[in-house]
Order: C-alpha cells, then sequence, then structure tokens
C-alpha cells in the first residue's frame, strides 16, 4: 500500500512538533489517571464515533474528492464508510464478551489452584493512516484501539489535508484530546511521530516505509503491527469461466482505480484463455463505465500528479521492453488523472510492473500452462497481502491455501475478506506483521496479561530447598521420567563442566 511518509523536508523544529509531543505527554497522563475504562464506557465511545460517522457522511465523501481531484462518492460511503460502520457495530456488539477474563487450565501440577488471562490496555495508540483509505484505515485501528480502552493519536497523511480537517473536527466534537488526537499534514517530519514512545504503533502503507517506522519503533521497543502491501495475485483456474473472473478481477482493478492494497495486482490464466480474459476484462471495463472514465462521476481518479506520472512510467517502461498494453478507454488529456483501466501481455521479468507493486488500474496479464507452474509462480515472489483463487475445484483451491501463504484469501472474488470484521485483517512476511479487526484486533492493542492464583491450602513450600525431597523425586519422576543411569555413570563431573 502506498504510503508518502518521505525523508522530512527543512523546516524548522516547529510548533506542530512541540504540539505532538505535548498531546502524547497529556494522553500518557490521562491513561494513567484511568487506566482501565468498563465496557460502558468503551461502548459509549464507539457509539458516539458512530453516531458521528453518520452525521459527517457527506462532508466525508466531498473533502475525500477534493483531496483526490475526484473521488466517486459511492465509493468513498461506500467502503470508507460502509466498512466503518460495519466495524464499529461488531466491536459495539462484542466488547463486553471480548473483554472478560480467559479462564485457562493449570497443569495438573498445579491442580486446585487457578490461572486466567486479562485483557488490559496497553495504553497510548499510535496510528499512521495512508491516502487511500483515509477513513476507513483511519477508523478501523481507531475503533480497535478504543475497544482495547487505549487512547489514540492518529497521524493522517499529508497529502489528504481536507479529508484530515473534517476528521479532525468530527472527532474533537465527541473526544478531548487527551482520549482521541488527530494530527495530520502540519507534522513535516513523521519521525517526530514513530519516534514517541508509544505502547503500539499501527502503520498502514508500503513494505519500504514499514521497514522506517520499524526502525524507528525499535528504538523504544514499541511494538508495532504493520498493514502493508505488495504484488497480490489472482489465480484463474481452468475449470473457473474467464468471462466471470474477468469481471470481478476487473472490479478489483477499477475499484477506487485500483488504489487498494488488496487490488489484484496481476492474474495468471491459462496460457489458451489469455486472449477471452484479455477480451472479457475490456468488455467488463465498458460495460461498468460506459466505455470512458474521464468525467464519469462513478470512476475515481488517480491521487495526486506524482502517482499519475509514477503509473505512466511503469507502462513506458513495459512498452519499451516489448509488452503490449490495451487501454480499456481513452486516457485523459489535459489536468485529469481519471485514468482507465490497462491490460499488459507479453511481459518479461525486467518490466517494472512484473516486480513494483502497482497501486493503480494496471492489470499484468501472466500465462500459466499447468497449476505447480501457476504456484512456483507465486511462491517464487514475496509474501503477498492477499491471494485471490477462481475456481469450482476443491482440490486445487486446498493446493493453493496449503501451498501458498499470504495475508488472507478470497476465493471466487476479490476484496471482501477484508470487510467482515469478525475476521483478522493482516499481512506475513513482505506485507505486513500483525492483524486487526474483531477479537484479534481487540487482543493486538490489548496487552495478554497471565494472572495465576494460589489456593490457600495448596502445598507450594513442598517445592522449596532443600531440595531432593520425596515429593520433588516423585513429581520428577511423574512427569520428567526415570534418569538414564548407565548415561548418568558414564558422564564425569568434568565432563559436565565441559
Amino acid at each position: 500500500m502506498t504510503h508518502t511518509l518521505d525523508a522530512p523536508r527543512a523546516e524548522p523544529v516547529d510548533r506542530a512538533q512541540q504540539r505532538v509531543a505535548q498531546l502524547f505527554a497529556a494522553q500518557q497522563a490521562a491513561f494513567a489517571a484511568a487506566p482501565w475504562p468498563d465496557a460502558d464506557q468503551r461502548r459509549e465511545r464507539l457509539r458516539s464515533l458512530k453516531k458521528q460517522v453518520s452525521r459527517y457522511q457527506d462532508l466525508l465523501a466531498e473533502a475525500m474528492s477534493h483531496d483526490f481531484g475526484y473521488r466517486s462518492e459511492a465509493e468513498s460511503k461506500m467502503l470508507d464508510l460502509l466498512g466503518s460502520m460495519l466495524e464499529l457495530d461488531h466491536a459495539i456488539r462484542h466488547v463486553r464478551r471480548w473483554m472478560k477474563p480467559s479462564r485457562r487450565s493449570t497443569e495438573l501440577l498445579f491442580i486446585s489452584n487457578s490461572i486466567r488471562v486479562e485483557y488490559q490496555p496497553k495504553g497510548v495508540v499510535g496510528v499512521i493512516v495512508p491516502w487511500n483509505f483515509p477513513v476507513y484505515l483511519a477508523l478501523g485501528p481507531l475503533v480497535a484501539a478504543l475497544a482495547a480502552g487505549n487512547r489514540v493519536m492518529v497521524k493522517m497523511p499529508e497529502v489528504t489535508p481536507a479529508t484530515n480537517a473534517v476528521l479532525k473536527r468530527m472527532l474533537a466534537e465527541v473526544f478531548a484530546e487527551d482520549l482521541v488526537a488527530v494530527v495530520g499534514e502540519e507534522l513535516l517530519d513523521p519521525n517526530a511521530f514513530t519516534s514517541l514512545p508509544f505502547d503500539h504503533i499501527v502503520f498502514t502503507g508500503s513494505p519500504a516505509v514499514g521497514r522506517i517506522v520499524m526502525r524507528t519503533a525499535a528504538e523504544n521497543l514499541t511494538p508495532v503491527t504493520l498493514e502493508l502491501g505488495g504484488k497480490s495475485p489472482a489465480l484463474v483456474t481452468r475449470n473457473y469461466p474467464v468471462a466471470d473472473a474477468a469481471r470481478r478481477i476487473t472490479h478489483g482493478k477499477s475499484t477506487n482505480c485500483g488504489q487498494i492494497c488488496v487490488s489484484p495486482d496481476y492474474a495468471l490464466v491459462p496460457r489458451e484463455h489469455v486472449a477471452e480474459f484479455v477480451e472479457a476484462v475490456g468488455l467488463s471495463f465498458k460495460k461498468f463505465y460506459a466505455g470512458k472514465t474521464v468525467g464519469n462521476a462513478d470512476y475515481t481518479a488517480i491521487v495526486n500528479e506524482r502517482q499519475y506520472q509514477r503509473l505512466r512510467g511503469l507502462l513506458d517502461d513495459a512498452r519499451a521492453k516489448g509488452a503490449t498494453v490495451a487501454s480499456c478507454a481513452p486516457m485523459p488529456t489535459g489536468e485529469g488523472r481519471q485514468m482507465p483501466l490497462q491490460i499488459l501481455t507479453d511481459l518479461t521479468p525486467d518490466m517494472r510492473v512484473m516486480s513494483e507493486e502497482l497501486f493503480g488500474p494496471i492489470l499484468p496479464v501472466v500465462p500459466y500452462d499447468t497449476m505447480d507452474e501457476a504456484i512456483a509462480f507465486i511462491n517464487a515472489r514475496p509474501r503477498p497481502l492477499a491471494l485471490y483463487c477462481f475456481s469450482h475445484d476443491a482440490g486445487e483451491r486446498d493446493a493453493l491455501l496449503r501451498r501458498t501463504h499470504s495475508g488472507g484469501v478470497a476465493i471466487n472474488d476479490w476484496g471482501w475478506q477484508v470487510v467482515n470484521h469478525d475476521a483478522p485483517f493482516g499481512g506475513i512476511g513482505n506485507s505486513g506483521m500483525g492483524t486487526y479487526h474483531g477479537v484479534e484486533g481487540f487482543r493486538e492493542l490489548s496487552h495478554g496479561k497471565t494472572v495465576f492464583k494460589r489456593q490457600r491450602l495448596f502445598p507450594i513450600d513442598l517445592f522449596y530447598p532443600p531440595y531432593g525431597s520425596f515429593v520433588q523425586r516423585l513429581a520428577l519422576r511423574f512427569f520428567v521420567g526415570r534418569a538414564d543411569a548407565g548415561l548418568a555413570a558414564r558422564t564425569t563431573p568434568s565432563e559436565h563442566q565441559a
């Protein structure tokens, strides 16, 4: 997932940086004063947030469109806002149950005692938000953090100032800044945020920037949840209807103009079906957008000129190295950035589109001959955030699931694994670490503290020195077994020391 957390620009150490440090100190103090909000408090905070999202939906959609140069209102509301509401509903419904201590079993040796795990709020959580879904990817970690009883500081992206302003106003109406604080483009040095001694950091962005965040957080031994991206494959098998797979993959590559961390990055298609698949993708795109993107109210623009030129550079590199590029609609001219879907075939490994995360409406189509070859192609690359399998054959699906690694999987569609909030969302390897959503998100941002209680009459003194009592020897004999007398006899003290 692309994120513009670049090196700091030449600016004085300014008031914004001091303000962030002051906000952090205020949240630390507030948490120390009230370190364990009860279930009713947490649910009330989540309900207040839900009410604000509903009230501000039009302003948020308008602000996101302004920041993108144009963003489909329907996409903003369905993806950023509907997704946030679903996550809020789930947390409100389940947080009381999540908070209950988890009873565990003691070892037989400690029978009659009790042991449990309590989920304690960590403290102050930092959330770093990318630009592609600036509301959903701010509110998702915020929901998990509030459900877990934490205080939260949210760092919004510098390229979405209109959205930042609306979100900040929306949250300030219901949360004091010592509970939820928002900073954005005014903080010119992102290291001023990540270098704070947070109790946890949630970062959504690119693998390259994720490494920077992790290095900075390591200075304070701050645990991190990294939701990154990568090249998520869509594998179309021989038994699956080509037109149906093409339609669903086209939807994944054109929604939000392909600027989604779990968007299909490339399609693996049986060699004999490549031409049919390419044609079906083109027809699907024309059906979705009536053959044009420029001025189309349903089609989102590339977020800024920098990203637009990056995508144009990827296409130029591919053409120069022999790729065939088919545009699904006329390219924008002038200042417009509503880039239509570009289908690429005749690919070679040295093309940038085959190694870089695309994060836009570019679809490389890779032919394969056997399932083993397709799986090997996937496994030869860094582990992706998502994998999409289009197959009606259970054996094929099971083979793919068992022989590949990915953050999540959708079968016969794309993306919907993310917005089902009873299941965890997270990456693996190059695509991230840690999870949030649902109970996994609650536990990620809580400390699972083990509490052992000894019963009054339990004879723990039997395990005190001096050692060698009958009970101790009996316990060792029962749980460890009888020592090999022959081996013990053959081992001298000097050999033990060696």
